[in-house]
């Protein structure tokens, strides 16, 4: 129980969100591509990834490298190999499907009419190309096809290719159950082992099949023979349930619809429900699985200060905050991620003291606080006030004794300063920068700084930091 009850305390509400929609970002990506290779493949690399954790967790680091290559450079290996599917599925889907619709109940194809006109019109000697294509996208393939979109009937397929007809020389692309293109070129297979009795259009069915996953019946008008092309090969059909069969092999079409339909919805809510478990088991291996713990030193940040207040001083400038998670979540942790944010609007003048907890922490998801030093902050504030306060120079030294300082005279007299008021209250005098007397040698007027905290007092826009000293010695008589 106790990883159970880890996660049921650990998990926030941002988290929650992140596990539904990543899950339903992996249904709808099973959605689309399910039946195609890329999913396949992808099945493949999250077994690769599955063991690359694994081995990463057992210290097999050689294995592990080799397993984070696979799949980092499977990523673009992926765009490349399948592009034509993944474009074809984006393609053929409006941004509605793609983001939400599940997959209409496609329309069946008449497969025993397709059988049915191929043996019908080999017993009429027609020659005869009919393209049935699978999951893959056959655009770039099939070339200066003609639009149909007829439906499907053993009388049109044969009028298609009467040889009377302009484009019975060309394919047949039947979708569904609609005949979508004729008069299509097919590209020519460059085998040189095939047998002198295969003619052109047996070229053409080889050359679709050897690039793409359709399948091409083929009627030859001179033998009379009825052939199928998949996967790169030629073979003959005997007779018109054999060719039936064959077709619903490729297009996986039961004879019986309606629990084929029961079972896609079955197929469906397994995929969710899978999808939630797969994403839930890789969010709580990445931010609970190898936990560490490290030390922070967060700059405290102070929001919402009333524009009569200021803050006069703080008990610290930084927080240190342990926190605990993955090591690759805590690695991966920047600066601007952690912040200690103190809310001041509720601030009063004097002193502060303002406890530090999650509501004024904001941390990086899969991170635990453990920890945090200290617990409180203490922020004196005061109300600024404006204050004219004289000026009196800091005399320091011995001045030569035959010397005699007769007269000082510091202009400006008075300076005004800004600052908080219990400060400016408890302040009778500013002095000057040290002025040391022993290198007075002769009367002149120096200018000296002035020497106060400028975090705490700031001086009045009309005044300067610096006043003039003008003093005034004269020659001691001898006794």
């Amino acid at each position: 129980m106790d990883p159970v009850i880890q996660f049921q305390t650990a998990i926030r509400w941002q988290d929650l969100v992140d596990i539904l929609i990543t899950s339903y970002v992996l249904f709808r990506f099973y959605v689309l591509f399910r039946g195609t290779n890329v999913l396949r493949v992808l099945f493949a690399l999250a077994c690769i990834w599955f063991a690359q954790r694994i081995a990463t967790s057992a210290g097999f680091i050689v294995s592990g490298w080799i397993s984070q290559g696979i799949v980092a450079a499977a990523a673009l290996i992926i765009i490349v190999v399948f592009r034509n599917e993944i474009r074809a599925v984006l393609q053929t889907q409006n941004i509605k499907a793609i983001l939400w619709q599940l997959p209409r109940r496609q329309t069946t194809t008449p497969l025993e009419v397709i059988a049915e006109s191929a043996f019908e019109m080999s017993r009429r000697r027609i020659g005869a190309l009919i393209v049935v294509p699978g999951k893959e996208d056959l655009e770039e393939l099939v070339q200066h096809g003609i639009s149909w979109q007829g439906t499907v009937s053993k009388e049109m397929i044969i009028s298609i290719f009467w040889p009377d007809n302009p484009v019975h020389d060309g394919a047949a692309v039947i979708r569904g159950s609609r005949v979508q293109e004729v008069g299509c070129i097919l590209p020519l297979s460059k085998r040189d082992d095939l047998p002198s009795s295969y003619g052109t259009r047996h070229r053409a069915a080889l050359g679709l099949v050897e690039s793409s996953d359709a399948m091409v019946v083929i009627v030859s008008e001179e033998s009379r023979a009825v052939s199928i092309a998949r996967k790169g090969r030629i073979s003959q059909v005997a007779n018109k349930d054999r060719l039936e069969q064959l077709l619903r092999t490729h297009t996986g079409i039961r004879l019986k619809a309606k629990p084929g339909f029961m079972n896609e919805g079955l197929e469906f809510a397994l995929a969710g429900i899978l999808s939630v478990l797969i994403v839930t088991g890789i969010w709580f291996s990445i931010t609970r699985g190898q936990d560490i713990l490290e030390t922070f030193d967060v700059p405290v940040e102070y929001v919402n200060r009333a524009s009569q207040l200021e803050i006069m001083d703080t008990s610290t400038t930084s927080v240190q905050l342990r926190l605990s998670g993955s090591r690759s979540i805590i690695g991966a942790i920047r600066p601007d991620q952690l912040r200690v944010v103190i809310d001041l609007s509720q601030a009063v003048d004097g002193k502060n003291n303002i406890p530090i907890n999650n509501d004024n922490l904001t941390l990086p998801p899969g991170v635990i606080l453990n920890d945090v030093n200290p617990h409180i902050i203490e922020v004196a504030m005061d109300v600024l006030i404006e204050k004219e306060i004289p000026v009196q120079a800091d005399w320091i030294g011995l001045l030569n004794p035959a010397l005699i300082l007769t007269e000082a005279v510091i202009t400006p007299e008075k300076i005004n300063f800004i600052g908080g008021r219990n400060l400016l209250d408890s302040i009778r005098t500013i002095y000057t920068e040290k002025i040391p007397v022993d290198r007075i040698t002769r009367s002149e007027e120096i200018t000296v700084s002035l020497d106060f905290n400028p975090a705490k007092l700031k001086i009045s826009s009309g005044d300067k930091s610096k006043v003039a000293v003008r003093f005034t010695v004269t020659s001691r008589l001898p006794p």
